[in-house]
């Protein structure tokens, strides 16, 4: 194309699909603009209020003029202060909150990013497949070469890192992993989290892992954080949002910790692209940090209730679900005759009920569904009664 070209975008864009769950909320607005009820199980936004303790430090500081003016590119030293503490206490893991924290607007900040800040053209980026799929956009605005990792029900969803040849394992220079995981809900054990740490030694990769639902667990299960597997924060960084364990979706604050030097370079990057968190949104984090175990307790609850709901719902219907350890997610077979567009849809139509296909994870995702269990309990028992009405 031409110098006069009228081309609209940036070629890079014609290498990244739709946004997901973008393309999913214009479709279901298209069935209630029509008059559907639909009722959402697509997207994993807790319906859950955040608690009020947080909503009462914003309104407070938000009218404080101090917190009207520029922020730290850094975050509050306090907020760093909080992470750590938070880390400490949680996992008995120490991070240095002035080098190896950095808040972020939301997890999704830091991951979409991490990879202009670390890697170059051409180098390979390895991401899970099902997975979020900001790992692999993200790899591609930085110009490198996305390696899929499938994940399947036969490896527990885990990825077979014996598995990924050695000359793309040579030019890797970041992996990312994400359990509790999501979409599939499957956990990792210190075994697994081990030998990654291994891989990723000996290759020279930078182990990048994303642990949004380390906190939504059910039946006393406690999910690892990255570091502590021994030797993990040499080569690894870990990202976390207030999101899910605090109900916080819509307020974008989370962070990015690890290595000192991997985090400044995030920093470095971030500095030219944003100018940091509104100020009171930071207070805000700290005081949902300083405390709040009891509240993302009695949530892991209600979630674990609506994960019995559903399972007892759809094994009447022929599937074999089992509630899941972590995250408020259900990952399952579409039913014989179907791919995972073709059923979302189906269910979409049938019943006015929006889950989210397989397939838009990746390839791999390709014959199965992931449904949320954040929707209010009586919207959650509607559709369960309205998948029960199914025509399979």
């Amino acid at each position: 194309m031409g110098r006069n070209s009228t081309r609209a975008g940036a070629r890079r864009l014609d290498l990244i699909p739709p946004y997901l769950f973008a393309e999913i909320d214009r479709k279901v607005q298209e069935k209630k603009r029509s008059g559907v009820d639909v009722i959402s199980l697509g997207i994993g936004d807790p319906d859950l209020p955040t608690p009020g303790r947080i909503v009462s430090v914003l309104q407070e500081t938000a009218a404080d003029p101090l917190n009207h003016r520029y922020p730290s590119y850094y975050g509050l030293g306090e907020l760093r202060e909080a992470i750590a503490r938070w880390y400490s206490e949680r996992s008995g893991v120490e991070l240095d909150p002035k080098t190896e924290i950095l808040p972020t607007l939301g997890s999704k900040d830091g991951i979409s990013h991490v990879a202009l800040a670390l890697v170059d053209p051409g180098d390979v980026v390895l991401a899970p497949d099902p997975g979020y799929t900001v790992y692999v956009t993200g790899a591609i605005m930085a110009g490198a070469e996305p390696y899929a990792m499938p994940l399947t029900e036969a490896n527990s969803w885990l990825p077979d890192l014996d598995a990924i040849p050695a000359d793309v394992a040579g030019r890797a220079r970041l992996m990312w992993l994400n359990y509790p995981n999501n979409p599939t809900a499957a956990t990792a054990d210190r075994e697994f989290l081990e030998r990654a740490v291994d891989f990723c030694r000996r290759h020279d990769i930078v182990l990048c892992h994303d642990a949004p639902y380390s906190e939504i667990a059910f039946d006393d299960y406690r999910p690892l954080t990255l570091f502590e597997i021994p030797g993990a924060k040499d080569i690894g960084l870990e990202f976390h949002s207030l999101s899910k364990t605090y109900n916080m979706t819509g307020w974008r604050i989370g962070w990015v910790c690890g290595r000192a030097d991997l985090v400044q370079l995030i920093g470095q990057l971030k500095t030219n692209i944003d100018s940091g968190i509104f100020q009171a949104v930071q207070w805000a984090a700290i005081e949902a940090m300083n405390g709040g175990e009891e509240e993302t307790r009695a949530a892991c609850a209600v979630y674990a209730r609506r994960h019995r709901l559903v399972a007892d719902t759809l094994n009447t219907l022929g599937w074999n679900i089992k509630p899941p350890r972590a995250t408020f997610y259900v990952w399952a077979a579409v039913p014989e005759g179907f791919d995972s567009i073709g059923f979302a849809g189906r269910v979409l139509d049938e019943v006015g009920v929006n889950i989210t296909p397989g397939v838009g994870f990746g390839p791999h995702g390709e014959g199965y569904f992931r449904l949320s269990v954040t929707a209010p309990d009586a919207r959650l028992a509607e559709a369960m009664a309205r998948m029960r009405k199914l025509k399979l």
